[in-house]
């Protein structure tokens, strides 16, 4: 059994690779002063650098965990969120209003995919 750790700190790994799934951390944006869409945007692209970098991409997502802070800003999260999915490959997801870590984040996602 082999498992790969990628990013680590004494807390946490951003990646881990355990056999052919890919688990990412949640990701939150650079940017705590943007709009929910540029967040999201932030999000998404690293999301996009972290899958790439073991040989993944979003067409592989097989689950994903959206953490928001306001509900009300739901239909502009996932306005961003469905112009990035892959149609032909939706993973699971759930999404849910919670307190993030700092109150300027808005949104924060957690993915799992598979490799190629």
């Amino acid at each position: 059994m082999t498992i790969e750790r990628r990013h680590s700190g004494t807390r946490m790994s951003q990646i881990v690779v355990h056999n052919d799934t890919v688990y990412l951390a949640g990701i939150v944006a650079d940017d705590r002063n943007a709009d929910m869409a540029t967040q999201t945007n932030q999000v998404l692209s690293k999301i996009d650098n972290y899958l790439a970098e073991v040989g993944s991409s979003k067409s592989k997502l097989l689950c994903a965990e959206i953490w928001i802070n306001d509900m009300a800003l739901f239909g502009e999260m996932n306005a961003v969120w469905d112009a990035w999915i892959d149609p032909e490959n939706p993973p699971t997801r759930a999404c849910g209003q919670v307190p993030l870590a700092h109150p300027d984040f808005k949104v924060e996602i957690i993915v799992r995919a598979a490799l190629d």
